[in-house]
């Protein structure tokens, strides 16, 4: 099966997420712009991984912190993980902006 069979989200526009702190439900305007994606999702699992792409992972993954907000995810990992990361996503955000400053 080929990596994209689990959604087609190439033609679709991309989401502009709202993620916070604290879980909220989606707006009516959010609702069929993320709705419209799950329609035809198969859950499958995959060489150990939920679904075929990673594309479909982080889509799933959006979606649900949307709905439980980020203080609920970070309860579920080490928290010096996460400072990690965060810390890694600000060297990452700092070096793209100096790279696209003249």
């Amino acid at each position: 099966m080929d990596e994209m069979d689990d959604t087609n989200e190439e033609a679709l526009p991309p989401i502009a997420w709202d993620i916070r702190r604290e879980g909220r439900a989606w707006t009516a305007e959010e609702f069929p712009v993320r709705a419209d994606r799950l329609i035809e999702l198969k859950f499958e699992i995959s060489r150990g991984k939920l679904f075929w792409s990673e594309d479909t992972r982080r889509l799933i993954l959006g979606m649900l912190l949307e709905n439980v907000g980020m203080d609920a995810a970070i309860q579920l990992g080490d928290l010096a993980r996460w400072k990690e990361a965060v810390a890694a996503a600000e060297r990452e955000r700092a070096s793209e902006a100096s790279r696209a400053s003249p």
